[in-house]
């Protein structure tokens, strides 16, 4: 596997799009620190780590409108491919959607939202955009 964070992404984009409640992917430090973003921003339920094995898995309870039955994640877009890196300073970040949704920023200090690594006034890598 060349990429493992679009291959996260597209596990979850399949799991909304049939409609699963939970979903398990392979785990990685950065994946995992995705995952607590998604979490912190009310697009995803619950998560649970779970070790077993060398690598472990995560298991993402996804979430939806009760009554409409759509999901809090309408789109999830992989930004900076292995081919072609996209990074950005914090004059510069991304907003997506005018600020309604996040994208997600690899920094020196960690994986962040687009809001606190310009708050910090750091750049770096533009991993994806979610709304």
């Amino acid at each position: 596997m060349t990429d493992p964070i679009a291959d996260y992404l597209t596990r979850l984009r399949n799991a909304i799009m049939a409609k699963h409640r939970v979903v398990e992917v392979p785990a990685s430090n950065l994946k995992k620190e995705i995952t607590k973003i998604l979490f912190d921003k009310g697009y995803i339920l619950n998560y649970k780590f779970i070790e077993d094995g060398p690598q472990g898995t995560i298991k993402i309870a996804l979430k939806y409108h009760p009554e409409s039955k759509c999901s809090a994640i309408k789109c999830l877009t992989r930004i900076s491919k292995p081919g072609m890196r996209k990074y950005t300073g914090y004059r510069e970040m991304p907003q997506v959607i005018n600020g309604l949704g996040i994208a997600i920023i690899s920094t020196s200090k960690g994986v962040m939202t687009d809001k606190e690594a310009a708050d910090l006034r750091i750049g770096g890598e533009v991993l994806c955009y979610v709304y």
